[in-house]
């Protein structure tokens, strides 16, 4: 494992409760709050930079959803500037050509997948095997027997993520064998 997934590997196994963040007043709270890591969902090519120092002037560790940064393409190239805008620790994407790049550059790669039924898990599972990521992350993340099944299927860490926002969904996935859980409720955060 490389160097920026083995830090976040850390900080997870530290507190598996990741802030998931996708406007000004959850990055906020974020940067608050006891999670060591943030997975950021928003900016565009000119802010994601200063978005990353703020994360990072915190204590935290930053891994941008390139997916949803606004001005960059879908193209290897992308994660490139990423790393070298921001010094992220790492991205999250659906895309495994993006995965891989990643992983050439030794950022933590985390492959995000839509768990709609049995043949996107089939799917994912392939998608993963390519791709070779660090991390998985699934969605939506209350659904225990597919954290199972995945877990007994691959031999990547899984994040559970979407839909989380009891205590008692946090303890659902991390039983059912994830690794961490990702949320964008701020009261989730502190369990």
């Amino acid at each position: 494992m490389e160097y920026a997934a083995q830090q976040l590997l850390d900080q997870i196994q530290n507190n598996p409760v990741i802030a998931a963040v996708g406007n000004e007043e959850e990055l906020s709270a974020a940067l608050i709050s006891d999670c060591r890591v943030v997975f950021m969902l928003m900016g565009n090519v000119l802010d994601i930079g200063e978005l990353t120092r703020r994360v990072h002037n915190s204590g935290k560790l930053c891994v941008i959803h390139l997916d949803l940064i606004e001005g960059f393409s879908s193209k290897e190239i992308a994660v490139d500037a990423i790393q070298k805008a921001t010094g992220a620790e790492g991205i999250i994407s659906t895309r495994g050509t993006l995965i891989k790049r990643a992983k050439q550059l030794g950022l933590a790669a985390v492959q995000r997948g839509f768990m709609l039924d049995s043949r996107s898990l089939n799917s994912f599972e392939q998608q993963i095997q390519q791709s070779k990521p660090d991390f998985v992350e699934i969605l939506p993340g209350l659904l225990p027997k597919v954290i199972a099944s995945l877990k007994e299927r691959i031999d990547v860490p899984i994040i559970a993520g979407g839909f989380i926002h009891e205590k008692e969904d946090v303890i659902a996935a991390l039983q059912a064998g994830a690794l961490a859980v990702s949320a964008s409720s701020p009261k989730i955060w502190s369990v």
